[in-house]
């Protein structure tokens, strides 16, 4: 790693009174940018020489300034020679605050990414989802992957990152990880709070991503008409595990689970009412957020199924679940058999709740958030969609109680 570094000795300000002495500075230069520095000495602008940086003279005064200025010249070269040892990143204000007695480590970007991934890791299940952590894990495997493709670097200080990082790395995130636009802002908003702490801790002095800004585009969610899951409800499935796939999707659909919050649904969150209906009672995992569905009899029937079996007897579960890799991947199938065109996921049957079993058929949205386990009505709002049959069945209701009012020809 090279550098170009320099030093000057040189006056600062000018007095044109006799004998009236002025500060001596020193100014250091890596790579063409500067730091200037106090050494508290203070010489004649009449004795002094500009060109050797030097007090003019062989007397004692001229001999005891310069042997000062030598010996800070040469505390500076093996602070600099130090640094380029040990071929780590720096510029002429971390040579000063060596220098000064500021010697801080500076705080790499890298670095400090491991360093907040591993105390969010030792948090997991008590302020953060796992999935969150992961998806901070993968954001610094990103950074990294990114430092070595566009600068051939392992890592750099965190006070280099600017606003030119950010969009490259937006850019790298899109091309060559082959992102789309919302995953690739999602990595970049992961990494904007590794800035954040930067900033509150004075490792950057200003925040790089002030000018930068998120559009999200919206996306159209997919959803299972009411035809489409009487017909998966209906299709006879051969062989265990692809009738455990159909049944967890089916139960979500009916519930509006996660597949994380129904694969560790236990028996004691499930509770009965007096008039013997059933409801889940929980909070979800990826948020924390509490919870309350009322069981419609399709969930109540599929968890009667399971019931016998040995996983749900020993109440590790309600019903047996598979890996959300291995879940997806039978839902395929399970859909090529159902005629299904979509592509099933099991995030795909919460969509279907919220948009399919609850708001068309005329449950508040408010309702729907609520049972979804949101904390705001605007999430919901990205889950739901009120189809065009439901505007033409709400319509007509309300033709009907106007059709007492006498029409006013125009």
């Amino acid at each position: 790693m090279s550098h170009s570094f320099s030093q000057l000795f040189y006056l600062k300000g000018k007095h044109f009174e006799k004998d009236v002495k002025v500060p001596i500075y020193l100014r250091l230069t890596v790579n063409g940018k500067r730091s200037e520095l106090s050494i508290s000495r203070k010489v004649d602008p009449e004795k002094w020489s500009a060109r050797t940086g030097k007090m003019r003279g062989t007397n004692l005064e001229a001999n005891e300034l310069n042997s000062y200025l030598d010996a800070v010249r040469n505390k500076i070269n093996k602070i600099h020679a130090r640094l380029v040892d040990e071929d780590r990143p720096f510029n002429s204000s971390d040579i000063k605050n060596l220098y000064v007695g500021k010697g801080e480590k500076i705080k790499m970007l890298v670095q400090l990414f491991g360093e907040h991934n591993q105390q969010m890791e030792k948090l997991v299940g008590i302020e953060f989802a796992l999935g969150t952590w992961k998806r901070y894990h993968t954001t610094k495997s990103h950074i990294s992957e990114y430092l070595q493709s566009e600068y051939r670097k392992k890592d750099i200080p965190v006070r280099d990152v600017d606003l030119k990082f950010i969009k490259g790395f937006e850019y790298f995130l899109k091309v060559t990880k082959a992102c789309n636009h919302n995953s690739a802002l999602k990595y970049v908003n992961n990494f904007k709070k590794i800035v954040r702490i930067a900033v509150a801790n004075d490792w950057l002095t200003k925040d790089p991503f002030y000018n930068y800004k998120v559009q999200f585009k919206t996306v159209e969610r997919e959803f299972l008409s009411k035809e489409e899951l009487q017909r998966l409800i209906d299709k006879y499935i051969d062989g265990e595990r692809l009738g455990i796939v159909r049944d967890m999707f089916v139960l979500c659909c009916f519930t509006g689970l996660a597949y994380v919050d129904v694969k560790t649904l236990k028996p004691e969150e499930i509770h009965q009412n007096e008039d013997g209906s059933f409801y889940i009672k929980s909070k979800r995992s990826k948020t924390d957020t509490g919870f309350t569905i009322p069981l419609l009899p399709t969930a109540v029937a599929i968890i009667e199924k399971y019931k016998a079996h040995p996983k749900v007897v020993n109440k590790d579960c309600v019903i047996p679940v598979l890996s959300n890799q291995k879940s997806n991947a039978y839902l395929k199938e399970i859909a090529d058999r159902c005629d299904i065109k979509k592509n099933l996921t099991t995030h795909l049957a919460r969509h279907t709740f919220a948009t399919t079993v609850t708001l068309t058929n005329g449950v508040p949205i408010e309702t729907v958030g609520k049972m979804l386990g949101h904390k705001n009505l605007r999430t919901t709002q990205h889950y739901a969609k009120i189809i065009d049959s439901k505007v033409e069945e709400d319509m007509a209701i309300l033709r009907g109680k106007l059709a007492e009012m006498k029409v006013k020809k125009f």
